[in-house]
């Protein structure tokens, strides 16, 4: 079982920046894609950002032009740089992973981190 722990977020002013981690506690074998999604108070998890084991990427309409993802193989850890933050931004990122080993598919989430705008 592989752990996902995500670190980077806090309170920021908006039009602020943070760049959140996603460190993996072991390698991900089989890896299809990993993801940020965010989840505010009431509200439904969304899809922030994704990325492929191919390198691809996508992104929620709303965040495109200022959230970037990218990821370190070597250190397995993703990566969202966020830039010009606004306060609908407010929510818990959470990481998440998936894909299979042996035909057998494995699907990962970390504990999350509260990222906060506000001025």
């Amino acid at each position: 079982q592989v752990q996902l722990v995500e670190s980077g977020g806090g309170l920021v002013q908006p039009g602020g920046s943070l760049r959140l981690s996603c460190a993996a506690s072991g390698r991900l074998f089989g890896l299809d894609a990993m993801a940020w999604y965010r989840q505010a108070p009431g509200n439904a998890r969304e899809l922030v950002a994704t990325i492929t084991s191919g390198g691809s990427t996508n992104y929620a309409d709303s965040v495109k032009g200022r959230f970037t993802i990218s990821r370190d193989n070597a250190r397995n850890t993703v990566f969202l740089q966020m830039n010009s933050l606004k306060p609908e931004d407010t929510a818990v990122y959470l990481c998440n992973a998936w894909g299979r080993v042996l035909s057998r598919p494995y699907d990962y989430w970390g504990q999350g981190t509260q990222v906060t705008v506000s001025s």
